[in-house]
C-alpha cells in the first residue's frame, strides 16, 4: 500500500535534503564569488564590460533588457541580474556600478575564460559556447566585445588614463574604435552610413561624427557606442572641430557655397553659419584654441577664422587643391607653422602663421612614378605630440615619411597599407596610426624603431583616424 503525506511535508522534506546536501557547495561558491571580486578590477568593469550590457547589437535584444528589465518585472529569473537604470540616465551610478560588479563577480572564474559563465553563456555553440537564452551575443571568440570581457577575467586593470583610436570607415556605414594597449577593435558604432569627421567632447563623454549620406552631426555615447541625438546641417560635412571648452562643434561643409556650421553642444542645435567663399575639406584647431584652419579644394585657399569673433581673419591661396593639414604650436600653443598637403604634390607647403605667407615646400624623396600619381600623392599628414616630428603620408610610396622639427630635415620613412589616408598618434606618441584606405586597414607603427608592429582590418575604406585621451 503506497503512503500519502501532505504536499507541505514534501516540500520541506526535499528543502531539509537539499540543504543538506548543498549548503558545502552554495558556501563554496560564496567563497569563490568572493575571490573574484577581489581579484577582478571594478575600474576597467566600469569603463569597459557594463557598456557592453547596455549595448545594442544587430538582431539581439541588449543583456540589460533580459537581465534588468525584464528581471524586475519577474518575467525572467536570473542570477545575472543588473541594477535597474531610471528613466532619465543612461549609465549606472557608482553605487549602482558596485552592485552590479558583485553580481556579476559571480559569473567570473579569475584567469579561466572557458570556465567563466559570463564568457561562455552567450558565446555561440559553434565557438564553444553554451545554450543561451538571450540569443547568441557573440558568434567567436574573436568578437571584440568578447575579447574585452576576456581581458576582465584575466585580470586587466583599467589605468589612471587610456587612449581610443577612431577610425571613420568613408565607403561603410560604421565606425571602429581601436585600444592601442592590444590593438584590438574594442567597439563598433553602427549606423553612420559615409562618416567623415570625427571630433570629442573634453571630457571623453561624447563622440561628434559628421554624416555625409544624410547631412548631419551625429553625437554618440562613447561608453555605450549608441547614438544620442543627430542634428541637421545646411550641406553635406567633411571634417569638425570641438572647442576647448567643449561649447560649440564647427562642421566644415563640402557642398557648395561652403561654409563653417557651427552647433551648440548644450542644445545640439545648429545656431549659425559663416560664409567662407568655396566649399571646405579639412578643418583644424589650433592648440590654443583660438583659430579655426580650414582648407578648400575647389576654390584653393587656406583660411583661419577667428573662434572669438566667428569671422574670417586672413588667407593664403595656392595654385593646386588643398587638402589634409597639421598645425606647429608654439610653448603656448598658439600657431607657428602650418603644413599642406597639396593635389599633385609629393609633398607639402610651409605656411608662416605670423606673416599668413609660403615660406618653403618640401618634396619627398624622389621617385618617378609619383609624377604619374593621379589626385593627392600625400594625403595626411601630422605633428607628433611632443613637437618634434612631421609625419607625413605618401600613397604611392605606401608609406609615412619622418621629418624633424623644427628643421624639417627628413629622419626615414615606415611602411603602411595601400592608399595611406590620414595619421594618428597615441597622446604619449610612441604609436601612430595610419590608415589605409586601399586594403580596408590600420597600420600601426612604432614610432622609435619606425617599424609596422601590426596592420588592423577595420571596415570598408577608412579615412579619418582620430585620437580619443580618455581622462
Amino acid at each position: 500500500m503506497k503512503k500519502h503525506f501532505p504536499s507541505g511535508t514534501i516540500l520541506v522534506a526535499a528543502v531539509a535534503a537539499f540543504v543538506m546536501t548543498s549548503t558545502p557547495q552554495l558556501a563554496a561558491q560564496e567563497v569563490s564569488a568572493s575571490t573574484a571580486a577581489q581579484s577582478l578590477d571594478f575600474g576597467f568593469f566600469k569603463a569597459r564590460v557594463e557598456p557592453i550590457f547596455l549595448k545594442k547589437r544587430p538582431g539581439l535584444a541588449r543583456c540589460y533588457v533580459c537581465h534588468g528589465v525584464r528581471v524586475k518585472i519577474g518575467y525572467r529569473r536570473s542570477g545575472f541580474r543588473l541594477q535597474t537604470l531610471s528613466p532619465e540616465s543612461t549609465f549606472w551610478t557608482e553605487e549602482q556600478s558596485r552592485l552590479n560588479y558583485e553580481v556579476v563577480s559571480r559569473l567570473v572564474t579569475p584567469g579561466e575564460t572557458t570556465k567563466s559563465r559570463l564568457l561562455m553563456h552567450p558565446l555561440s555553440p559553434d565557438a564553444g559556447g553554451e545554450h543561451h537564452g538571450g540569443g547568441r551575443q557573440f558568434a567567436s571568440q574573436s568578437d571584440p566585445d568578447w575579447l574585452t570581457l576576456a581581458q576582465w577575467v584575466r585580470g586587466e586593470k583599467a589605468g589612471g588614463s587610456s587612449d581610443r583610436i577612431y577610425v571613420a570607415n568613408h565607403a561603410g556605414d560604421n565606425v571602429h574604435v581601436i585600444d592601442p594597449a592590444t590593438n584590438k577593435v574594442v567597439q563598433v558604432i553602427e549606423g553612420i552610413e559615409v562618416p567623415h569627421g570625427i571630433g570629442f567632447s573634453p571630457d571623453g563623454s561624447r563622440v561628434y561624427i559628421t554624416k555625409e549620406s544624410e547631412n548631419l552631426l551625429v553625437v554618440v555615447d562613447q561608453k555605450t557606442g549608441e547614438i544620442i541625438k543627430t542634428v541637421p546641417l545646411n550641406g553635406t560635412p567633411n571634417t569638425l572641430v570641438v572647442t576647448k571648452d567643449g561649447g560649440r562643434v564647427f562642421v566644415g561643409l563640402h557642398e557648395p557655397p561652403g561654409a563653417l556650421d557651427i552647433v551648440d553642444t548644450v542644445s545640439l542645435k545648429l545656431i549659425r553659419s559663416i560664409p567662407m567663399g568655396g566649399p571646405l575639406h579639412d578643418i583644424y584647431l589650433t592648440a590654443d584654441g583660438k583659430y579655426v584652419v580650414a582648407g578648400s579644394e575647389e576654390e584653393k585657399f587656406l583660411k583661419v577664422v577667428d573662434v572669438q569673433s566667428e569671422q574670417p581673419v586672413w588667407e593664403v591661396k595656392f595654385e593646386r587643391e588643398v587638402r589634409t593639414m597639421a598645425i606647429e604650436s608654439g610653448p603656448d600653443g598658439s600657431g607657428r607653422r602650418i603644413f599642406v598637403n597639396l593635389d599633385r604634390f609629393h609633398g607639402f607647403a610651409v605656411v608662416d602663421f605670423k606673416t599668413h605667407e609660403e615660406v618653403a615646400r618640401i618634396k619627398l624623396p624622389d621617385d618617378p612614378t609619383v609624377a604619374e600619381f593621379p589626385g593627392s600623392p600625400c594625403h595626411g599628414i601630422g605633428v607628433a605630440p611632443d613637437g618634434k616630428s612631421l609625419w607625413v603620408n605618401s600613397k604611392p610610396e605606401k608609406a609615412v615619411f619622418v621629418y624633424s622639427l623644427p628643421d624639417l630635415k627628413l629622419v626615414g620613412h615606415a611602411p603602411t597599407g595601400a592608399l595611406t589616408e590620414w595619421i594618428t598618434f597615441t597622446r604619449d606618441g610612441k604609436k601612430v596610426y595610419d590608415s589605409n584606405g586601399g586594403d580596408n586597414t590600420v597600420s600601426v607603427i612604432d614610432a622609435e624603431s619606425l617599424k609596422e608592429v601590426v596592420r588592423i582590418p577595420v571596415g570598408q575604406v577608412p579615412e579619418r583616424v582620430s585620437t580619443l585621451n580618455i581622462p
